[in-house]
């Protein structure tokens, strides 16, 4: 009996969503699946993990990825706590190193960088939160350049979005994006609102600021197979990671042949200084939509808005992953019934990994100061 109750009370002591959901650098999943509490129901379906719905400091959430790479490169979390809320879209590329290293890393720095300044947030605390994460990636490229040389061309797409009080802010590199969903007076309507910079090569802004940084190199951007690339290597300009576009000393053997570049680096090609955005919150502003690019390359911004204002909130970012994997269908020709079939790493010719986190915003909340006790902390399932 006396055993019973002592198992009771570790139970009860345990905070929600760290043992049940947190997830190492080494890559195993400590999910317990299916634990319930402030942190929502989890689940999978095939390829696809989410949990329908949940509660943290501001509100309700909803939380989803679909997997399509053989090795799943986007992570994501949400951390709710004496801070505020953190919400963390990790879109990784050359491998998963770089996405786990910041899921592993990057609210670690910006937790210990807030308390140096007494629990206040401001875009500087982010920004050297960035900055740590980046410096910390390269420190490990180069502890393992003999050993594993392949990570020096992984890197990670990162948007950040953090509540403080009353105040959104917003980071970003590459090309994940956060979109507000904004009541439209007393009309019902719901307007949909970009809140994120990309730094995409495609984006012609994005062109001219590589030209002007690199004025004497007429290759800084090159169109391939209808692509702008950096360098004709890849798509995006910012990111944590990608060290072989931004030191030289990694870009050299043993690093494979088709990242090297043929003529010497004599200044970054690619930077991990996040464009970051502030937006004091309003009575109108309804939820937000936190997504990696695989979700914007099949809606657009309205059609997803437009998505999670017609439906419950339990459920709407699996319901945006799958309207994403609807569309993804339609333009081969094919039935979404057929896509859920194809397995991993062949269902990267469809789709890319998916990761989406709507946040419901409860103004009520917000207002009060509200703070999750004890804090909310869930890392999107690893291995599916």
């Amino acid at each position: 009996m006396l055993q019973q109750l002592m198992n009771l009370l570790s139970l009860c002591c345990k905070p929600f969503g760290h043992a049940a959901t947190e997830i190492g650098v080494t890559g195993s999943s400590l999910s317990g699946g299916g634990a319930d509490g402030g942190g929502g129901r989890e689940g999978k379906d095939g390829l696809l993990w989410f949990r329908d719905v949940g509660k943290y400091g501001s509100g309700d959430f909803s939380m989803a990825v679909v997997q399509a790479n053989q090795v799943l490169e986007d992570q994501s979390q949400i951390e709710s706590g004496p801070l505020g809320t953190f919400v963390g879209i990790y879109d990784g590329h050359g491998g998963p190193d770089a996405a786990r290293y910041t899921c592993d890393h990057l609210f670690r720095h910006f937790k210990a960088i807030s308390a140096e300044s007494r629990g206040v947030v401001t875009a500087e605390t982010i920004e050297r939160a960035f900055r740590q994460t980046e410096d910390g990636y390269s420190a490990l490229v180069s502890d393992l350049w003999s050993t594993r040389p392949q990570i020096a061309n992984a890197g990670s797409c990162c948007l950040v979005g953090v509540i403080f009080q009353q105040t959104l802010f917003v980071a970003n590199l590459g090309d994940s994006r956060v979109v507000l969903g904004k009541k439209v007076g007393n009309t019902g309507g719901m307007a949909a609102i970009q809140l994120s910079t990309e730094h995409n090569a495609n984006l012609e802004d994005i062109r001219n600021e590589l030209k002007g940084l690199h004025p004497n190199d007429p290759q800084v951007v090159v169109l391939k197979h209808g692509v702008w690339r950096v360098k004709g290597i890849i798509q995006v300009s910012r990111s944590i990671g990608d060290v072989y576009m931004k030191k030289a000393q990694f870009n050299r053997e043993p690093l494979n042949a088709k990242f090297r570049l043929p003529e010497p680096m004599n200044m970054p090609y690619m930077t991990a200084n996040p464009t970051i955005f502030s937006h004091p919150l309003q009575r109108n502003d309804s939820f937000l939509i936190f997504a990696s690019d695989g979700l914007w390359e099949h809606l657009s911004n309205e059609k997803a808005v437009d998505i999670v204002n017609s439906n419950p909130h339990a459920g709407s970012a699996k319901k945006l992953v799958k309207a994403a994997l609807h569309e993804a269908a339609r333009k081969r020709e094919m039935r979404y019934s057929d896509l859920h079939k194809i397995d991993k790493k062949v269902r990267r010719h469809f789709h890319d990994d998916i990761s989406v986190i709507v946040l419901f915003l409860n103004h009520n909340l917000i207002s009060r100061g509200t703070v999750v006790d004890p804090p909310l902390s869930i890392r999107s399932a690893l291995n599916h």
